[in-house]
């Protein structure tokens, strides 16, 4: 499937540098419908912790926090950066991966004077509707867009 667009959260997005992301553990998690967004400036969520309760439950090839993005690489463009990585694929194993809405992306450990800060996140399907599970021994692979994950300027 291929990952939607991806909604920065506001309250981070001020200090999204280039060099932050360099060589930073990039994680994307799996959330459930339970999860509302909310990328306003002033209130809106900037901490994984915010978001953590609604990831789906662990287990049958998800781990609880998310896949590591790999090969990832944020690269200068005139006024800014992309940031972009390999696609994320996981392998249900045991059983079934559980149905999920949102796909977040946050950096692991400290940054930006946070813990687990947030840079963003898309819906799964643009109706909005949960992805159905991923049954035993499919593959749930998150493709990213051509362009990145996103760019800023």
């Amino acid at each position: 499937m291929a990952a939607g667009a991806l909604t920065l959260f506001s309250k981070n997005k001020d200090d999204l540098r280039i060099n932050d992301l360099t060589g930073a553990v990039i994680k994307v998690a799996l959330v459930a419908s339970t999860y509302t967004p909310n990328t306003d400036s002033s209130t809106g969520h900037s901490l994984w912790s915010e978001v953590s309760a609604n990831e789906i439950a662990n287990g049958f090839g998800y781990l609880t926090g998310g896949k590591a993005l790999t090969t990832d690489v944020a690269t200068a463009i005139t006024g800014g950066f992309k940031y972009a990585s390999d696609n994320v694929v996981w392998t249900a194993a045991g059983g079934s991966i559980p149905a999920w809405r949102y796909a977040v992306l946050y950096v692991v450990g400290s940054l930006w004077g946070m813990t687990n800060p947030l840079i963003g996140y898309f819906v799964g399907d643009s109706t909005p509707a949960d992805i159905p599970a991923t049954t035993d021994t499919n593959l749930l692979t998150l493709a990213i867009p051509s362009g990145g994950w996103f760019d800023i300027t």
